[in-house]
């Protein structure tokens, strides 16, 4: 077996490419061998692997070696075909001939016994004729060696002419020899599968020998990688190594581990030619400790060539971490502290190969993060055990005792040699020197006096419990000494590497070491985004840099590490840092981050420091505002001074309105502070960028440690909801601002947040809040007489003391300024009737209207009172009355009746509330009047009925009533107008109607008198008395001009006046017009209809030939498509007809007024329509889309 594995490892020396034999037949190969040896490597090849698939390789390397050759002729036996990997993977035969007789008598019988036992092979005829005669006959003897040599499958010949190279010639002579190699890699690749699976079934027998199996598979993963097949050879090497570890698992008894030989810490991970297979093997096996090594050594080379250098480490540091837990295994058997000099320097040659292969931006972003992760943790890995064989040697006192070292070096095991090592009996002058050293370490003090138990490095059971020592009794350091040089002593001897070891030969030197590996770490860390982990190892580099007084450096590492702690909220870690930060800021002179660090150092949880060391910080703070900065810089206090409103309900104020706001301070200070100022700012709920101006207080203000309340001037403010702002101030010449909000907290406790709170602390109402103003009385007042409209003024829980009053009318409106306005005040009376309101007027008094404003007494200032103004409506027209039970357009609108009162109230302290009020007044007339014909009598006299509907809140009184009729009316009976029956004085109560009959008649007129009937009216005349109450409605006018004392009693009698349309029947027809049917279809809104009128004259009532008709329509409801007005051909005589048509487009559907024929020329009285238009038409909507139109 040994001698197999020395051959074996010979043969993968001197073989590394693939060899092609020539056999030069014609002494050929000096004139085209450096032609040949060109085409290698091959720049492009297509291959099978394991699994039959074509791969193509770029730079397939080969060399060509003649079959005389002794690097052939050397080769093992071919019986031996473990090594077949060795062999030509294809035979090129050089020949020439220009003669045929020869070729047939010599040249071909040779060729037959040459190529009898080959079976790659092709044949190059070289072509060195220069006569056309020659080369004719080298034409012939080529054509018949084709003829012999090739087949139909395969040809195997090709030519090449030594004058006239041409470019086919190398493609074909290449796709030839890729074709042989190919053949020949895929049937060696059968045969070792073939050899492997054998073995494999014979793995459970006691025949079976591991080293047989790895020399057949690494046979071939040898094979595969010559052939540039990484991925094939990679899979080969991961099935040997599980292999291999099944083995180990699965021996009956304990082998020989290995790693005892000199040299062995250094790591050969990446070095597969460490040592020879023939040193490491055992009978049928080999020692773990190399052939671990060995394999993935293996793997790496050809991840590297894959240019997978992320593979390598990802691949390696799990490779360290489960062989270094081999390694603990056999630790009582190794060189003492073995396995951490070994990971050590795993890590680092791990770190160095693959950053020479790895380039940024070559791989996938998430790959490249993951590397640099990667090798963070092989750094951090390094780190770790560097550490520990410092530690080891005595250096202990000169680590960094911070929280990363302490848990990285403190949790995790250490070395546990079965034999201490022991001190050398000429170590004396070491001992005493190094037991100097122990004694001349003292502790670092932090700053403020920080008194911190250092944290350990290591467990108490390492060496001290091994060697019975006590650390903390000083009558034990000599004995530490020795312990610290033994172990010296021993790691000497067992570290091979002088780099390493002049790492730990002196203290700069290990220094250097420790801050190169932590900057390697944290770069890392950074590249792979893992920002924690880089930080972290800043904060190893800032201690580096702080002992050695690079404060700016350290500094600006503290920084980031402060920053990470403060973020995650860690604030033991950060109790441990900031001190450092601060110390290096304090030398620095930087008073702007000092004071910072020092706010920051009072922040944090009680618990972590003494009152005492809180006191100090405070002291440095206070020293510091009061001192004499370049760039002073605000300071933010918010986890020191908190602040909350009052628990009770927001101060609520009104706009422009001054107040008191009280705020409750928290102090988390050790001691109370004096503030020179103290403000603070209010922010909308309604908008958050929308601040008010800062609240100040008055002088100096002490805080006290814990609650403090203080009372804020309040300024006028803007009206909306107000929450707690940012509170600012100074101490000395320093400016703080405060974002911390409690809800009746400190800040260490559950209620204090630093979110914007949402409870309003502060309301500022809206002016029309405060007061009110409205109408007295609803119902409606008496048109054109003068009348009191009142105005209640209710102060809502505000006082009006001072409040001036701005009146104006609006139009049809006027103000009766001969008299005074007057006021009164109201109660509540809840026993009145519900006929009467339930607010009665106990007080009045008057007040004179100066330049439309008035001031209000001040009595008035807070209760309820009503404002009466004397007013008057103006309306010109004439009340028209209409027709009983008939629903005309005619009638008056209640918004012609309506006038407006526009009220400014200015109020406040220094007038600046102001409410504007319009106030709708309605005015009506005291009565509408409508009419009927009740009956006609046998001399032609009607019978009229004249209904009065009161239309205000008041009592009215009839005493008389009268008509002036039109002309074409007279008056029957007495004709004096009067009513057929004297009632009066008639009462009309509230809301209710009366009737009233007179008798008429037809009377006569004349042609002149025409355009007077048709515009002429018949006017009722009813003299009438009001009596009512302004606190309801309408009420008697105001006397504007008494006449005396003893009129005073008396109630005028007023005249109210309406216009009535009485209309003569139809007597003498003069035209008759009809309407004619409308189309059967119906009427569609959008759809053109035409609408008819046929006329005729009934006499001969002018001499025109002409008639003036109009068409009016609702546009609302049609669009009229032609002319609306016009003069329509009728001619003069008796009987003579027209018909008037015109079209209309339907707007709307439902059921519309139809248009409407008018005939301006002539009197309605003197038309008869037979058969009359209807009143309504059904309009259908517009028929559906077919576009919309959904099937069922």
């Amino acid at each position: 077996m040994t001698h197999l594995l020395a051959q074996f490892q010979s043969i993968k020396i001197s073989c590394d490419r693939l060899v092609i034999a020539v056999k030069d037949v014609s002494d050929l190969w000096p004139v085209v061998s450096e032609k040949v040896e060109e085409r290698a490597p091959f720049k492009r090849a297509i291959l099978n692997n394991k699994t039959r698939h074509q791969v193509t390789v770029d730079n397939l390397p080969a060399e060509f070696l003649l079959t005389t050759d002794s690097r052939i002729k050397s080769r093992v036996p071919q019986d031996q075909l473990f090594f077949c990997f060795q062999e030509p993977y294809a035979t090129v035969v050089l020949v020439t001939c220009e003669d045929l007789d020869e070729f047939k008598t010599i040249l071909k019988p040779r060729l037959k016994l040459i190529l009898q036992n080959e079976e790659e092979w092709f044949v190059v005829f070289v072509s060195k004729a220069k006569s056309d005669h020659g080369s004719k006959m080298e034409r012939k003897v080529y054509g018949r060696l084709e003829v012999d040599f090739n087949s139909r499958r395969r040809e195997r010949c090709c030519k090449f002419d030594l004058h006239e190279s041409e470019a086919t010639f190398w493609d074909d002579f290449e796709l030839k020899i890729m074709e042989c190699i190919r053949n020949t890699l895929d049937r060696r690749i059968q045969f070792y599968e073939d050899e492997i699976r054998k073995l494999n079934e014979q793995r459970l027998t006691p025949v079976w020998s591991f080293c047989n199996f790895f020399i057949l598979k690494e046979s071939l993963a040898f094979m595969l990688e010559m052939a540039q097949l990484h991925e094939d050879s990679l899979r080969e090497y991961d099935e040997l190594e599980l292999c291999y570890m099944e083995t180990v698992k699965n021996a009956d008894k304990e082998r020989e581990f290995g790693g005892l030989d000199h040299g062995d810490d250094e790591s050969a991970i990446l070095n597969r030619n460490n040592k020879q297979l023939t040193q490491i093997v055992l009978d049928t096996s080999f020692r773990q400790f190399e052939f671990q090594q060995y394999l993935f050594a293996c793997q790496a080379k050809l991840l590297f060539n894959l240019h997978r250098p992320f593979d390598v480490a990802s691949r390696g540091f799990s490779f360290i971490v489960s062989f270094s837990e081999a390694l603990a295994l056999h630790e009582s058997n190794l060189p003492f502290c073995m396995r951490e000099v070994w990971v050590l320097t795993s890590c680092l040659r791990l770190i160095n190969a693959t950053a020479e292969h790895f380039r940024d931006g070559q791989v996938a972003p998430d790959i490249e993060r993951e590397y640099y992760r990667i090798r963070g943790e092989l750094y951090c890995l390094s780190r770790v055990k560097f550490m520990r064989l410092a530690y080891l040697i005595g250096y202990g006192s000169n680590i960094e005792r911070s929280p990363v070292n302490s848990a990285l070096l403190s949790m995790l095991p250490w070395p546990k040699p079965a034999v201490l090592p022991s001190l050398p009996s000429d170590a004396s002058s070491e001992v005493l020197a190094k037991e100097k050293a122990i004694l001349e370490v003292t502790p670092r003090s932090k700053h403020f006096g920080i008194q911190r138990k250092p944290l350990p490095l290591g467990p108490l059971s390492l060496l001290f419990d091994a060697y019975n020592i006590n650390v903390e009794n000083s009558a034990d350091t000599s004995k530490l000494a020795e312990v610290y040089v033994a172990a010296e002593h021993a790691l000497r001897a067992t570290i091979s590497d002088p780099g390493l070891w002049k790492s730990l030969s002196s203290l700069e030197e290990l220094e250097t070491k420790n801050l190169e590996l932590s900057k390697g770490a944290a770069d890392s860390y950074y590249h792979a985004w893992w920002k924690r982990h880089g930080v972290v190892f800043d904060g190893e580099i800032a201690s580096v840099y702080f002992k050695h007084k690079n404060y700016e450096q350290a500094a600006n590492s503290y920084e980031k590490v402060c920053a990470l702690y403060s973020g995650e909220g860690w604030q033991d870690l950060l109790a441990d840092v900031l001190p450092n930060l601060a110390e290096c800021q304090k030398i620095l002179n930087d008073k702007p981050g000092y004071l910072t660090s020092c706010v920051r150092l009072l922040s944090l949880d009680k618990k972590l420091f003494s009152t005492k060391e809180r006191q100090a910080f405070q002291s440095e703070l206070v020293h510091l505002a009061h001192s004499e900065m370049a760039d002073p810089v605000p300071l933010d206090v918010s986890s020191l001074i908190t602040y909350s409103g009052h628990s009770g309900p927001p101060v609520e104020l009104c706009d422009g309105d001054p107040g008191s706001l009280t705020v409750t301070l928290w102090s988390e200070f050790p001691d109370d502070i004096t503030l020179e100022s103290l403000s603070l700012t209010l922010t909308a709920t309604s908008n958050a960028d929308e601040r008010v101006k800062a609240i100040k207080t008055n002088g100096v203000t002490i805080l006290n440690t814990g609650r403090n309340t203080i009372a804020l001037s309040l300024p006028p403010q803007k009206p909306g909801s107000y929450v707690l702002g940012v509170l600012t101030g100074q101490i000395g010449h320093l400016r703080f601002r405060s974002h911390g909000f409690s809800r009746g907290g400190p800040a260490d406790s559950d209620d204090f947040s630093l979110d914007k709170p949402t409870r309003p602390i502060l309301k500022v109402f809206k002016p029309r809040s405060l007061v009110d103003l409205s109408a007295a009385v609803s119902s409606a007042l008496l048109m054109n007489k003068p009348q009191w409209v009142g105005i209640v003024i209710k102060p809502l829980n505000y006082s009006l003391k001072g409040a001036h009053l701005h009146i104006d009318t609006g139009p049809g409106l006027r103000i009766e300024e001969s008299r005074a306005i007057e006021i009164e005040k109201l109660v509540d009376n809840d026993n009145n009737n519900s006929s009467k309101p339930s607010n009665v007027p106990t007080e009045c008094s008057q007040i004179n209207l100066t330049n439309g404003s008035i001031k209000l007494p001040d009595w008035a200032s807070s209760i309820t009172t009503i404002l009466w103004i004397p007013v008057c409506a103006i309306s010109d027209g004439l009340p028209k009355g209409t027709s009983a039970g008939v629903i005309s357009t005619q009638r008056p609108s209640i918004a012609n009746g309506l006038r407006t009162l526009s009220l400014k109230l200015e109020f406040g302290v220094s007038h600046n509330q102001i409410l504007k009020r319009t106030i709708p007044v309605h005015f009506t007339d005291p009565f509408h009047v409508s009419t009927r014909v009740t009956d006609q009598g046998s001399d032609g006299s009607l019978f009229l009925q004249v209904i009065l509907q009161s239309q205000v809140k008041a009592s009215l009184t009839i005493h008389d009533v009268w008509l002036d009729l039109q002309d074409g009316f007279s008056h029957a009976g007495r004709g004096d107008g009067r009513p057929t029956s004297g009632m009066f004085p008639l009462v009309v109560p509230p809301a209710s109607k009366s009737g009233i009959l007179f008798g008429i008649s037809l009377g006569t007129i004349t042609n002149e008198d025409e355009e007077i009937v048709v515009h002429g009216d018949t006017i009722i005349n009813i003299k009438y008395e009001i009596c009512g109450d302004r606190n309801l409605g309408s009420h008697t006018p105001i006397s504007l001009k008494p006449e005396g004392p003893e009129d005073g009693d008396v109630t005028p009698v007023l005249t109210f006046k309406s216009g009535l349309v009485l209309q003569r029947p139809v007597q003498e027809p003069l035209l008759a017009v009809a309407f004619l049917p409308l189309p059967s279809n119906g009427l569609t809104v959008g759809q053109l209809v035409t609408f008819r009128w046929r006329l005729e004259r009934l006499t001969n009532f002018d001499s025109k030939n002409e008639l003036l008709y109009e068409v009016n329509a609702n546009p609302k409801n049609w669009m009229i498509a032609g002319r609306k007005r016009g003069h329509a051909p009728l001619s003069s005589k008796q009987g003579a007809r027209i018909e008037i048509s015109i079209m209309c487009v339907p707007l709307a559907a439902g059921h519309v007024r139809p248009p409407k024929l008018n005939l301006p020329s002539v009197n309605w009285a003197n038309v008869c329509c037979n058969p009359a238009g209807p009143h309504l038409v059904c309009v259908l909507p517009p028929p559906l889309s077919s576009s919309f139109c959904i099937p069922a």
